[in-house]
């Protein structure tokens, strides 16, 4: 049975998909949920989440009904946050189903193709690949700044140019200058889409402001990262009304679970806003600690911090990566391995947690390598 199940599957499988690695995700390399009885408690510092879980209240009077495609209470909250109108504005599950429907409604399989410049977020190139759509390639510099001649040399070969900013998993964020440049290079050819996931933690760069200048503009939001909402799954595409349009046919028809937009719209509200960048200050102040503990471990280990620190997390290199990974893991201490990445060989990221979650972890890592020091193996 299982044979002719997959010979039913190979025979029938989308060719672009036969060779597809899923990308994959913390969750899918490290599952939360089943740690339940473990006497050693899990920590959490792989996937860029926040440290924070906060409360919020749940009407059930509505959950018998669909939900609304566009919750207006969500649509409106975030516009004024972001300081736009309402028409230029979707929600979605998550920024990664943004990524999806750009995708979908602006590119034809088989026919058109994406640019993205890694290291980076590789949503965008799994995503284009399910739908049959080309990734090209511009890598950035070596000091993670966009490569704009090499950019530019894609004009007219691309419908869809990704730039992360704050960018995961270098930190960096990219000069607006740069940014202008491709927004202008590519005016008449090619939707240019900024991915402002981690921007509450680099606010003064976001291009939200720039909608009316640009008409091929995209920004992507979300509140899985300030927000501490990863699960509910929550994002946001900030566009002209036009491109908001077209993304609204090909969206789900029901893409927003009720309680999803009921906590969406509490989070968004001034005292969830205040809450929200009291957070971010901490995590920012608890990232500087973990910068300058890893600075300090430098004379003991071979680690080097790599990138900048503009979103929630901490990237850096070290010469025995994938010991100091295993070494962690077998203590329930989860950070996330980058080494496949262009230019981050042997990378390590760490996202950051609250002062006891880093603490446990700087004393894991000092603990490894004392030990291998002292005996030339990690006990």
């Amino acid at each position: 049975m299982t044979t002719k199940v997959q010979t039913l599957i190979d025979k029938l499988v989308c060719e672009n998909l036969k060779a597809l690695v899923p990308y994959e995700s913390a969750r899918r390399l490290f599952a939360a949920s089943d740690n339940s009885q473990d006497a050693q408690i899990p920590v959490w510092l792989n996937a860029n989440e926040s440290p924070y879980a906060n409360d919020y209240e749940l009407n059930s009077d509505l959950l018998n009904r669909y939900p609304d495609c566009q919750p207006s209470s969500v649509i409106k909250s975030y516009a004024a946050y972001a300081g736009i109108n309402n028409k230029q504005l979707l929600v979605s599950r998550g920024a990664d189903e943004g990524i999806e429907l750009l995708i979908r409604a602006f590119c034809t399989p088989g026919k058109d193709s994406v640019l993205i410049c890694p290291p980076t977020y590789g949503m965008y190139a799994i995503s284009a690949q399910t739908c049959n759509v080309g990734v090209a390639v511009a890598p950035l510099n070596s000091d993670f700044a966009l490569d704009i001649d090499k950019i530019k040399s894609f004009k007219d070969k691309v419908n869809l140019v990704f730039i992360c900013s704050p960018n995961n998993p270098t930190g960096t964020s990219v000069a607006p200058e740069q940014i202008k440049q491709v927004l202008e290079h590519f005016a008449d050819s090619a939707l240019v889409v900024v991915d402002e996931a981690y921007i509450e933690f680099d606010a003064i760069c976001t291009f939200a402001s720039k909608l009316a200048d640009y008409p091929n503009l995209v920004i992507l939001r979300t509140l899985s990262k300030a927000f501490a909402l990863a699960g509910i799954r929550c994002g946001f595409t900030l566009a002209n009304e036009k491109i908001i349009h077209t993304l609204l046919k090909v969206i789900a028809p029901y893409p927003m679970p009720e309680p999803v937009a009921q906590i969406a719209t509490q989070a968004l509200s001034d005292k969830g806003l205040a809450l929200m960048s009291l957070q971010v200050e901490q995590i920012a102040n608890e990232k500087t600690k973990l910068k300058q503990a890893l600075t300090e471990l430098a004379a003991l280990a071979e680690i080097e911090l790599v990138g900048d620190d503009k979103a929630n997390f901490i990237l850096f290199r070290c010469a025995q990566k994938q010991a100091l990974m295993d070494f962690l893991v077998s203590r329930k201490m989860f950070i996330r391995d980058q080494s496949k990445q262009l230019q981050l060989s042997n990378c390590l990221r760490i996202t950051a947690g609250n002062e006891q979650q880093n603490q446990q972890l700087l004393d894991l890592i000092k603990q490894f390598f004392i030990s291998k020091q002292n005996t030339g193996s990690p006990s």
